[in-house]
């Protein structure tokens, strides 16, 4: 099972989802990839997230996050004792959202949502300061990332498994070069349609 958590403002309509969503589709294994919205309060985040693989073995579990995503994958793959693939992860993300308090909207409906102070905590909440188990994560980071400084992901995740993407952006606007290699990590192959 894959659990896809996106990142802040965006979507389960994301280039990245919606791109794995159809290869696993494309794999007969459409039912077991999820990537639901996540509500703006970090901690309702990761108790929905919480909730949703509350049956699942975590061997059987590999979260993918994407940029705040990823921020909340680490805080539950040490939780959870499962893999997780970190696409421009947040890694300080109480210093890095403290500006983007306030009404927003997401990226891909315009809708709006408040992000409240009290979100801050939440996130200083869920901060993991070291990995405990670096073969269970998989790291991509590009150095062309706009907002983010790859170098600081680096070295969040020191011993893990590492791809660093010289150019690219944010978003990982050529992430269907990557798409294959994310799917093997988290145990899908082209060839294992069930």
């Amino acid at each position: 099972m894959i659990l896809y958590l996106h990142g802040f403002r965006s979507s389960p309509l994301s280039s990245k989802t919606s791109l794995l969503a159809a290869r696993m589709q494309s794999l007969g294994r459409g039912d077991e990839y999820i990537c639901p919205q996540l509500p703006a309060s970090p901690r309702a985040a990761v108790e929905l997230a919480l909730e949703i693989v509350s049956n699942i073995a975590p061997g059987e579990l590999t979260l993918i996050g994407s940029s705040l995503g990823g921020y909340y994958a680490t805080w539950l793959a040490e939780n959870l004792g499962c893999r997780a693939v970190l696409l421009n992860p947040a890694v300080h993300a109480a210093r890095d959202l403290a500006t983007q308090v306030g009404v927003k909207t997401q990226y891909h409906s315009n809708e709006p949502f408040e992000f409240k102070a009290e979100y801050i905590q939440e996130l200083k909440a869920l901060e993991v300061q070291h990995t405990t188990h670096p073969e269970r994560y998989f790291l991509i980071a590009a150095t062309g990332d706009e907002l983010l400084d790859w170098r600081e992901m680096v070295a969040q995740f020191p011993q893990a498994r590492q791809r660093v993407i010289d150019g690219s952006d944010h978003g990982l606007s050529d992430f269907a070069q990557y798409a294959d290699e994310v799917l093997a990590f988290c145990g899908v192959t082209a060839g294992a349609a069930q």
